[in-house]
């Protein structure tokens, strides 16, 4: 298995893996600009691009997802909840969908909140186990802090919704398991985050201050505490739903 993360000034953090002996792969959250990054990388690995996956509609930059997915013939992804929003061909991703790329599997978790088609992915290479290795958690669940709740609907239902995903899908998974999140901290996507890209379940259960609060008191947290919202946010959300002019 090969794995890589690109960082960016403002905090975003896009992935790059898959299986080098099957020559099979995978780009997640591609940001616009850094499309020749991932097919250097591809080539340099010797691997075709499978799949290309936003882990949602990103409000605080311009995906390159579409773009890199027109270059290789990979399918652009996304939760399927948001087919008939964008004004493209999506490959619609379901809640406890495998993706295959050789011997690094990809499970789908549809971790709503932080908006409503957010999704999670948990990673396992079939070399070394069955079990998962790490968890991609896009804007979800960060090192040290969780995903803003006002891009997809009330805040307070959104949070609520963040809550319940965090805790029946994330908390339940080992302790062991890497995690590494969409931002570091930099990025208005949420607060508190921390500058290390990484970390473990088990780190974050201990120390996220956000994993011991009850679901109210998460809630009544996450409403009072929003960060100011993205620059040209209206503009960047229409540019990948494909709409704007």
């Amino acid at each position: 298995m090969f794995f890589k993360q690109r960082s960016h000034g403002d905090g975003t953090l896009s992935y790059f893996y898959g299986c080098g002996s099957q020559g099979s792969a995978v780009a997640v959250d591609v940001v616009a600009g850094d499309v020749p990054w991932f097919l250097e990388e591809a080539q340099k690995a010797a691997v075709r691009i499978r799949f290309v996956i936003d882990t949602h509609i990103h409000a605080d930059h311009l995906s390159g997802g579409r773009r890199l997915a027109e270059l290789t013939g990979a399918p652009y992804a996304m939760h399927e909840s948001d087919i008939g929003k964008v004004r493209f061909p999506l490959r619609g991703l379901q809640d406890g969908e495998v993706l295959e790329t050789g011997n690094v599997v990809t499970k789908i978790l549809h971790t709503p909140g932080h908006t409503l088609d957010s999704v999670c992915l948990l990673v396992s290479d079939l070399r070394r186990s069955q079990d998962p290795w790490f968890v991609l958690t896009g804007d979800t669940l960060f090192v040290s802090g969780v995903g803003r709740p006002d891009l997809g609907g009330s805040p307070e239902e959104m949070a609520g919704r963040l809550f319940d995903s965090i805790h029946q899908k994330l908390l339940v998974l080992p302790d062991d398991l890497e995690i590494f999140p969409g931002h570091a901290a930099g990025s208005v996507c949420g607060a508190g985050l921390s500058g290390k890209p990484s970390s473990t379940l088990g780190f974050e259960k201990r120390w996220n201050p956000y994993l011991h609060m009850d679901r109210d008191t998460f809630v009544a947290t996450l409403v009072a505490d929003i960060p100011e919202r993205p620059a040209e946010m209206a503009r960047i959300v229409a540019t990948n739903l494909g709409s704007a002019a």
